[in-house]
């Protein structure tokens, strides 16, 4: 069985689709998938479902959903009796755990590979970490558990899987940019800023590409623009890091060169001195 979360909810069984339609019995799947190998206990299962308000019938409704799951899986796998199904959907120390092969839940396999990076980011190993990270990236098929219904759990989870997808993205090209790689990264800074237009740390990495590539006057024009867009849509200003970065990028300042075609050694981030 294949479960992806990354994008729309999809899940495969022996190539057979055993996706529910109703949207709680999709919600349901999402969290036991998302937890896959540990038991949920059923008082998060119904937190999930029907938040602080579960109904009288909370009880049996849930155990009609369970059998729902188990019964499209059974289909699947042509099993009459249900009794694969029965110990792949397991009941166990009063909640449920759904049984799943490494690798088959894509948000699992997201986090294991993204860490494998960090691990290699953090031993100073650029290429494993960006090859991994780059890896932990294409799992994606777009925003996380787009088409399912989010209750409290669903959605705390839905932004720690978007907010890590952000962080490792931004992590990937900060190495990259420290492989002397400014000019490969800017078309795709270029989308990146006009999707997230008010990321600060995206921003950065661009106006030092767009430095590195020569192009000063840009890394200023794309500063001025984040700042109108931070002034008019929150009334802030932007950061004291992304102040510096433009200091720097005003006087010429060589720290902005430093690492650029060899990265900053023992695993720090190329744009580390902007958190002086």
């Amino acid at each position: 069985m294949e479960i992806s979360l990354l994008g729309p909810l999809d899940a495969k069984s022996a190539g057979t689709p055993i996706l529910p339609r109703a949207a709680k019995q999709r919600q349901l799947l999402a969290l036991l998938a998302l937890h896959a190998n540990r038991a949920v206990p059923v008082p998060m299962l119904m937190e999930e479902i029907w938040d602080a308000c579960p109904p009288r019938s909370a009880s049996t409704t849930l155990q009609t959903y369970i059998l729902h799951l188990r019964r499209l899986i059974s289909a699947s796998l042509g099993d009459r009796s249900g009794m694969v199904a029965k110990e792949i959907l397991v009941y166990q120390h009063g909640g449920y755990q759904l049984k799943m092969l490494p690798g088959t839940v894509d948000a699992q396999e997201y986090d294991r590979v993204a860490a494998q990076g960090q691990a290699a980011f953090d031993a100073g190993d650029r290429e494993s970490a960006v090859a991994a990270f780059r890896r932990a990236l294409d799992l994606w098929q777009g925003p996380a558990l787009t088409d399912v219904r989010a209750g409290t759990l669903l959605e705390l989870e839905r932004v720690r899987l978007e907010e890590s997808r952000l962080g490792i993205l931004e992590r990937r090209i900060d190495i990259e940019l420290g492989m002397g790689l400014h000019t490969e990264l800017l078309p795709e800074l270029a989308v990146l800023t006009g999707r997230h237009g008010l990321h600060e740390g995206l921003h950065a990495l661009r106006m030092v590409a767009l430095y590195r590539a020569g192009r000063p006057s840009e890394a200023l024009s794309a500063y001025s623009a984040l700042r109108t867009r931070l002034t008019e849509s929150l009334g802030i200003e932007p950061s004291a890091r992304i102040q510096r970065l433009q200091r720097a990028v005003l006087a010429g300042d060589p720290v902005l060169d430093a690492g650029r075609t060899g990265g900053a050694p023992g695993g720090r981030r190329p744009l580390g001195f902007l958190a002086a």
